[in-house]
Formats: structure tokens, C-alpha cells, sequence
């Protein structure tokens, strides 16, 4: 699930804009509670900074017996911190599983069994997928190993160990000027990666910066490349709810897909082979059936993308009111389209299905981030927070020679540098996420460009192979008139999002030739592209020649995303790598400064895609005026949503049927009802989808898939009133699996702890 970053240019940003219809009926505080409620805000942030609140925090696992150990037993941990993460012994840590690139999965069995959710595994089963085998609406079970599916691409990482490098790091920083540090950095984490590689042949090795280069962690793990599908519930249980319910409460989804992780005859990673053998892991989770309370301890054990707490003021308040209201705009054009096309045609609703799911999540979720941030005032309290550090560095001389000027730098900073953060935001929302053919076209550069070296060296003919087999799979998921309304519709949205400087060399041609009229611009270069038509480029590739690059040179298609990166490339990327260069060490020391200033105070270091625990309990909310959530939904509520024949809302008959009379065997709690999810107080983010929920005793009880729309702007403000992470039971899941696929013999292999 995509997360938010400002400070970074590498990561796409959130966008706010007013909510749809649809999404715009939740209360509204009355003006006089919320003018009292900011008064005690702004006053909990002045007396109090950045006082830890109740399951805050995302953690390092190394760090729990030092930081956190006797916090948690105290809020009903069990196990010790020994027990979670260890070096030395097997412990939760050998369970937990990083999913491909952004998510995460555990280890549930003996022979590599992994629990993830359907999201997660989306694009796996959409691959598989076809209108003879719809699995996305059917879904699907492998009832032997032989069944199962493989992924080529998809990787399983585990953490063999996290190591505090921070000294050897910054060894010979002291006194550098912030380019000659940088520098000194690199070449040392350099020195420590080759060393340990060189050591460690096997593992695979990466050093990253916490606190904003202030510490950094080298993280060993090992890959296993061979992942196989295993079970998928149909999309009436694994999607269901679709936009709609998307990050909202009550849910009733069932998040959740199985895969297995295979290894060659010595446990070790391998590429796939029908010899593999399924992974035995250093420990698998137990899962319990026991159920749960209110007030219960959980645990969050994943892979959390990216949080960004200690923004300054000026940041948020770019993200708020300039940024977002463009790219949030420009998703609700690509989305009616799609949508529209999904519904005319199975073949395109499966086609369409992953991107529209991609571009829809981080949708709503920068809205909801928005709203939160508006209803938290979250400007006006970083402000107070800011005003109280600069009066206690003002105060102190000593503090005041290295902090005294960086907040006004900072400000300073973000107002120069704007258009380079817009740019990088339209470009992302422009040539990464709207129309395909762009990204098609780019991948066809060193044809166009390389021909004579091609021939040369006699890799012409395999060239043109790989580019002829790349046109299967992509023409497999796209439909040209779909593309063509997207350009059209986004191509005038970008542009104006740009600063006249930064546009893309192409525009001032395109706009006196066409008049602005981007739907006739649109419809003439898909009609003329040889990338918009399978057949017309297949034609194109068996009959190429040495005049053929010139036919892709001049191609439509591929001068416009020439067009639009070498924008980027030549106006922007440079400005913008400085700007991310000085932001970074002015973070760095902004970060320092409030670690000095606020000492009392115990910090952790936003997420940044490597393994952390959260805690926190189950409970539900109050996140608005009148509005009380409990903290669990059940069967009840999935039967009262299901709407026959709905798009988001429909559901399985035999499931239904199994449902209506609770068929819910040993999964069933003491009222004879099924859970379906819960809430919890753990702090999470994109990353954490497919995270293990874990008990006090260290059983698996839910799997992560989403937060509550009033939570999401926990990436940049935690309220620990409102933020609620929601967990797909597992008692819901192994009924699925169990009684409603008739896929026993996956539970037996897991450890069931009744």
C-alpha cells in the first residue's frame, strides 16, 4: 500500500483534495468543542512535545529489551524481548516474512507455509487469472503440492540479523561541511557491506539511515525466490467491500492469501525448480482459536514502508494545500475511466483489476490522511512544537550555536524548492501511474537508439525477442481506448501542474497544433502509434530494419514520454537531488536537536521499510462526535451487507448459505457467532498489510490488512484516540480456508493452539 513522503523524492506523495460524495457523510465536530479541543492540544504540545503516547511507535526489534520490554509486559506480553528477536536462538523474528517488495507475510507451518493478504498477493492471482480461470472472482485452492502455482519474480526475504553500525559509519565525520560527510558516509557503508558480503556470501546486505542519518543499522537477510501460490478465497471474502469499504470501519473482508515458500535439498534459496523442496523455517508461528477480549495485548511484527513524524510545519502544510488537491484530481479522472471499462467486459475487469486497485487505495487514503490532519489541526501543533524548541535552544547558548538557525532554514528551504516537489509529484502521477503506453514506449530506447551497436555485436535478433515476448503480458492487461481517455484527460492536468520552466519541451508544439484539443491530440497519436496496437507492433518487430528507428524515433507516443522524462531529467532532477541533499541535513540536525532539547522522551525512527514490532491492544474508537466504534464485526454484519449481484458487495451462494446457518464449526466463539475482524491500537503503515497480530504468548490471532480512514494520518501524526489498525481474524481466515474450500490439510500443518 503506498505510504506518504514529502521529504523524499523518491517516494510518491499524499494528496488531499475535498472527498467525493461518497465519502463526505461522516459527522462533523460542532466549532466550539473543536476550538476547546485545539486549545488543549496546542497545550498537550507545548507541556508535553513529543511525549510517547499509549501502542505509539514502530520499533526496532534489536532495541525491545533495552526500550520497550517492560512497557509491553506490562500491557500483557508474555514472552520476552529474547523470544522475539534473537541472533542466537530460533524467535518470532525467523516467522516474519518480507512479501515481494511492500508487504508482509509469516511462516505458519513446518513446510513454509505463508499467511499473507489478498491484496498482497493481488497481482499473482490476477496472472493466473483468465475468463476460464477467474480466480479473482472464484478464487483458488491447490489441494497438493503439485497444484500449487509458481511466481517468477516474487521473493520471500527473511532478517538474519540487525546490527548497530552507526560508529563505524560516522567514523571520520566530526567537523566535515554536510558534501564532504555525505561523501565519508557513503565510502564507509560501502566498506562495511563489501566486508560483510565478502564474509557472508550467501545473505544479502544494506545498511540504511535512522533518525535522519544520526544512526544507521546494517540489516542481513536471505531471499528465497521461489514462492509459490497456494490459496486465494474467492473476491466476494478476499475483496469484499471493494472502494467502499476500503480503509474504512466496521469492515468485513476477508485480507488474506496463502503461498509457500520452496528451497533447494539443503534448505537454501533457488531459483524454481520442480526438485525444490518446501522451506523448513527456523520457527513458524502457532495459531490460535482461543479468541480474544478487549483490552487484549497485541503485537504488529512487519515491514512498515514509510512514516514521516517529525515533518516540519512548512511540509505539512504544503502537502495540505498546494500538492494534493492536482494528484488527487487527476486519480479521480484515471479512476472513472477505468471503472467504466471494468464494467463492460470480463476480460477487462480482470485486465483492469490490480491497476485500478493500486491507484484507488492510495486515493482514499490521501484524503483520509488529509481530513485527519485538518480535524488533529496538524500545522498549528507542529508550529507550537516548534515555537517551544526554538524558545529552550534561545535560552541556552551552547544549544544555540548548532540549532538556532535550522528552523528558519528549513522553512526557508521548502519554499524554494516547491516546484521541484511538484514536478516529481506529476511526473508520478502522470508517466508512473496514468497512460500505459508511455512506460510501453520508454522500453523500446535502446532499439531506437542502439541499432547500429545491436547489429554489431549480433544482439539485434535477441533484442527483438525480448521486446516481442514483453508485448505478450503487457497487451494481456490493456485495453487502447481505455489509454487513449486517460492521456486525454491527464495530459492538460499534468501540464498545469507544472511550472512553465519545467513542462516538457514537446508541449509548446503540441498545444499550436491542436489548440489545446487534447481529445483530438489523443485519438491521433494512438492511431498512428506503433505501440497502441499488439498486432500493427508485432508486424512492426518481424520486418525490422535499419530504417525502423527512425519509425520509433518519430513515433507519438514514444516523443511525448521522451518528452516528459527528459523534462525531468534535465529541469528538475539535478535541482531537485540538492534539494533532497540539504533537506536531509537539515533534518538530520533538526532531528538531533529535538532528541538534545526533549531528552525525557523515549524516540523512534520513522519507518522505512525495515522490520519493526508495534503494540498496542484490541479496542475499538470514537473517532468523531457521536460516532463509536466497537472494536469487532462477525458473519452478521458480512450477510447484512451482501448485495446479490453487487460489483463490491457480492458473495459466494454456498458461503451465504453456509453463513445464514452458522456453520462456523470449532471457528465459531462463545455466542456461536464468527469474528470477521478487530481493531487494534497498533501503530502501522503501508508495508505492515499481511502483518502478523500476535498475542501475549507469541500465537498468531489476525493478520494486518488496513487502518480506519480516521487513522491514516498516523504516517505524519499519531492520535492515539482515533487510530486503529484492522485485522482480519484468523478464526474467519481458517474458516475459509477450512470450512468453505475444504483445504484442511493446509490447517494441519499449522500448530492450532486451542
Amino acid at each position: 500500500m503506498p505510504t506518504s513522503r514529502v521529504q523524499s523524492l523518491r517516494i510518491p506523495f499524499p494528496h488531499c483534495t475535498p472527498p467525493p460524495k461518497a465519502l463526505s457523510s461522516l459527522p462533523k465536530e460542532k466549532g466550539n468543542k473543536m476550538l476547546r479541543k485545539l486549545f488543549l492540544t496546542l497545550t498537550l504540545a507545548l507541556t508535553l512535545s513529543l511525549t510517547l503516547r499509549a501502542a505509539e511507535g514502530m520499533w526496532i526489534p534489536a532495541l525491545l529489551r533495552s526500550l520497550n520490554e517492560t512497557d509491553m509486559k506490562a500491557m500483557g506480553l508474555k514472552l520476552s524481548a529474547e523470544d522475539i528477536y534473537s541472533v542466537n536462538k530460533s524467535s518470532l523474528k525467523d516467522a516474519i516474512v518480507l512479501f515481494g517488495g511492500g508487504c508482509t507475510a509469516e511462516v505458519v507451518s513446518t513446510q513454509g507455509l505463508i499467511l499473507t493478504n489478498h491484496h498482497c498477493g493481488f497481482s499473482q492471482i490476477q496472472s493466473h487469472s483468465s475468463v476460464e480461470h477467474d480466480y479473482l472472482t472464484d478464487g483458488f485452492w491447490a489441494m497438493t503440492k503439485a497444484d500449487e502455482l509458481s511466481n517468477p519474480g516474487l521473493t520471500a526475504t527473511f532478517i538474519v540479523r540487525i546490527e548497530d553500525v552507526t560508529a563505524r559509519v560516522l567514523d571520520g565525520t566530526a567537523g566535515l561541511d554536510p558534501a564532504s560527510r555525505a561523501a565519508r558516509v557513503a565510502a564507509n557503508m560501502q566498506t562495511i557491506k563489501s566486508a560483510t558480503e565478502k564474509a557472508e556470501p550467501k545473505h544479502q546486505v544494506d545498511i540504511k539511515p535512522f533518525f535522519y542519518g544520526n544512526e544507521f543499522y546494517m540489516i542481513v537477510t536471505k531471499t528465497f525466490r521461489d514462492v509459490r501460490l497456494v490459496g486465494a478465497p474467492p473476491g466476494g471474502v478476499g475483496k469484499f467491500g471493494g472502494d467502499t469499504d476500503n480503509w474504512m470501519w466496521p469492515r468485513h473482508t476477508g485480507d488474506f492469501s496463502v503461498f509457500r515458500i520452496y528451497a533447494n535439498g539443503d534448505n537454501e534459496p533457488a531459483d524454481y525448480s520442480a526438485d525444490n523442496k518446501p522451506y523448513v523455517p527456523g520457527y513458524s508461528l502457532p495459531v490460535s482459536v482461543k479468541g480474544t477480549q478487549p483490552g487484549d495485548f497485541t503485537m504488529v511484527y512487519g515491514f512498515p514502508g514509510q512514516t514521516q513524524q517529525y515533518l516540519h510545519s512548512s511540509a505539512v502544510k504544503f502537502v495540505i494545500g498546494e500538492m494534493n488537491p492536482r494528484a488527487i484530481a487527476m486519480r479521480d479522472k484515471s479512476l472513472a475511466l477505468i471503472n467504466e471499462t471494468m464494467a463492460s467486459s470480463d476480460r477487462l475487469r480482470i485486465a483492469y483489476a490490480s491497476k485500478q486497485a493500486r491507484i484507488a487505495n492510495a486515493w482514499k487514503k490521501w484524503i483520509g490522511e488529509c481530513k485527519g490532519l485538518e480535524r488533529l489541526h496538524a500545522v498549528e501543533m507542529k508550529q507550537a512544537m516548534e515555537r517551544k524548541f526554538a524558545d529552550l535552544v534561545g535560552k541556552n547558548p551552547e544549544l544555540s550555536g548548532v540549532y538556532g538557525n535550522v528552523l528558519q532554514e528549513l522553512e526557508g528551504h521548502y519554499a524554494a524548492g516547491k516546484q521541484y516537489l511538484m514536478a516529481r509529484s506529476m511526473l508520478v502521477e502522470f508517466f508512473y501511474t496514468g497512460p500505459e503506453a508511455l512506460r510501453f514506449a520508454s522500453a523500446f530506447a535502446g532499439l531506437a537508439d542502439n541499432y547500429p551497436k545491436l547489429v554489431e555485436d549480433g544482439k539485434l535478433a535477441d533484442e527483438i525477442r525480448k521486446l516481442k515476448e514483453s508485448t505478450t503480458g503487457f497487451y494481456k492487461n490493456y485495453d487502447p481506448m481505455t489509454d487513449q481517455k486517460i492521456l486525454a484527460a491527464l495530459y492538460p492536468m499534468y501540464i498545469e501542474g507544472l511550472d512553465p520552466a519545467l513542462r516538457p519541451d514537446i508541449h509548446a508544439g503540441l498545444s499550436a497544433k491542436y489548440a489545446n484539443d487534447w481529445n483530438r491530440y489523443a485519438a491521433e497519436a494512438f492511431s498512428k502509434s506503433v505501440f497502441t496496437d499488439e498486432a500493427r507492433l508485432n508486424a512492426f518487430l518481424d520486418k525490422f530494419s535499419k530504417k525502423s528507428p527512425k519509425v520509433i524515433q518519430n513515433d507519438p507516443i514514444y516523443l511525448l514520454q521522451k518528452s516528459v522524462t527528459a523534462a525531468w531529467k534535465d529541469k528538475a532532477a539535478a535541482q531537485a537531488g540538492a534539494f533532497e541533499a540539504k533537506l536531509q541535513d537539515l533534518m538530520r540536525v533538526y532531528v538531533k536537536g529535538m532528541m538534545t532539547v526533549f531528552n525525557d522522551k523515549k524516540y523512534w525512527p520513522d519507518a522505512n521499510s525495515t522490520l519493526r514490532v508495534a503494540y498496542g491492544k484490541i479496542e475499538g474508537s470514537e473517532p468523531q462526535d457521536g460516532v463509536i466504534y466497537k472494536p469487532y464485526t462477525t458473519m452478521a454484519g458480512v450477510l447484512e451487507k451482501y448485495v446479490p449481484g453487487d460489483r463490491e458487495f457480492d458473495l459466494p451462494q454456498r458461503l451465504v448459505d453456509m453463513a445464514r446457518n452458522k456453520q462456523y464449526g470449532q471457528y465459531a466463539n462463545a455466542k456461536g457467532d464468527l469474528v470477521v475482524a478487530f481493531t487494534a491500537s497498533n501503530q502501522t503503515t503501508g508495508g505492515n498489510s499481511g502483518s502478523p497480530v500476535i498475542d501475549g504468548s507469541g500465537n498468531l490471532i489476525g493478520i494486518n490488512f488496513d487502518r480506519s480512514w480516521e487513522s491514516t494520518m498516523s504516517d505524519i501524526m499519531y492520535d492515539p484516540e482515533r487510530c486503529r489498525n484492522i485485522v482480519a481474524d484468523i478464526r474467519y481466515i481458517l474458516w475459509v480456508i477450512d470450512n468453505y474450500a475444504g483445504a484442511g490439510h493446509l490447517i494441519q500443518e499449522m500448530k492450532i493452539v486451542r
